[in-house]
């Protein structure tokens, strides 16, 4: 099962907070989570998607797209979500879990298949994030092979975490999943790459109206 937690979104990307106002936080927030779930939904060969949220965006999105939808209602943050999906999914004895965030708008189906393609029949895929430090997807199986703790620099205890199991870890660099969006940084770097996501269409129109950091102006 793939499992996307979403926190709030009305408080979302703080570390933007210099570039965007909230209202604008939000939209991108939203924007990015609209191309996750739109490109899992085209994805022929996907597994049964969860979203790990209440945030009411999030829930008609879900609803949209006829994912499933556990509720977070004690809204502990990425790690506490992850981990009451997680024994939910062992519970109902599912084989293997795949956790990706909702900030990865470039997110491929190609990237996807080379996932489940490279995934042991027991152990680890972890794809990192662009510059290294955060885990942009996480693949174990078992569901429950050891506990994930999301943060700016998961990567390496994730990793460590998946070799100590003595199973197999497959580190993958998977450049569309690489590109998340947590400062004013990553926004110049989505807005010069090549496509038409709906974040991209998004900060294009920001760039235009003078509202987005690489024109000098903030939202």
């Amino acid at each position: 099962m793939i499992l996307i937690p979403v926190k709030n979104l009305a408080a979302a990307k703080q570390r933007l907070a210099a570039a965007l106002d909230q209202p604008l936080r939000t939209e991108l927030a939203q924007a990015m989570l609209h191309d996750v779930v739109a490109t899992l939904a085209a994805w022929p060969r996907r597994p049964p998607c969860a979203l790990v949220t209440s945030d009411p965006f999030a829930l008609e999105l879900a609803r949209e797209y006829d994912f499933e939808i556990i509720p977070d209602r004690t809204n502990p943050g990425e790690t506490g979500a992850i981990e009451m999906a997680t024994s939910l999914c062992v519970e109902r004895g599912v084989d293997s879990t795949l956790v990706i965030p909702a900030d990865i708008p470039l997110i491929q189906a190609s990237e996807l298949d080379e996932i489940l393609a490279r995934a042991p029949s027991e152990g680890t895929v972890l794809a990192p994030a662009a510059d290294g430090r955060g885990t942009n997807a996480a693949f174990r199986r078992p569901a429950n092979l050891f506990p994930l703790r999301f943060g700016n620099d998961s990567f390496k205890p994730h990793l460590a975490a998946a070799q100590a199991t003595g199973k197999p870890c497959v580190v993958l660099q998977l450049p569309s999943i690489a590109l998340d969006v947590d400062n004013p940084e990553d926004l110049r770097q989505l807005l010069a790459h090549p496509g038409e996501t709906r974040t991209q269409s998004l900060i294009r129109r920001w760039a235009l109206a003078g509202r987005f950091p690489a024109t000098g102006t903030e939202g």
